[in-house]
């Protein structure tokens, strides 16, 4: 079995991911081979919460420039968490 550090990377905090902590909802940035069952059950190992489902999407890399040169950001796997009505809040989230 996988470590879970190994499929959550880091959260991803943005005023939007901020906005869907009012609805139980975390965004993650996870391991692109990942699946929904190993990013319930890692979340679950991680924090102490109950996992009431997971959304995954797969987000492309952008190509960036420098100076003349075209290179390309990693593609990786992004996945919104949704809690449980009677799980607690995932406490690294709520100090921002």
């Amino acid at each position: 079995m996988k470590n879970p550090h190994d499929i959550i990377i880091r959260p991803l905090i943005t005023e939007k991911s901020m906005d869907m902590q009012q609805e139980r909802k975390y965004v993650f940035e996870v391991d692109k081979n990942a699946n929904k069952t190993e990013i319930k059950n890692a979340i679950e190992a991680i924090f102490g919460v109950k996992v009431a489902k997971v959304n995954t999407m797969n987000m492309k890399g952008k190509t960036k420039r420098m100076g003349r040169f075209e290179g390309k950001r990693p593609d990786w796997k992004k996945a919104i968490v949704t809690l449980t009505e009677d799980s607690k809040t995932i406490e690294f989230f709520e100090a921002l």
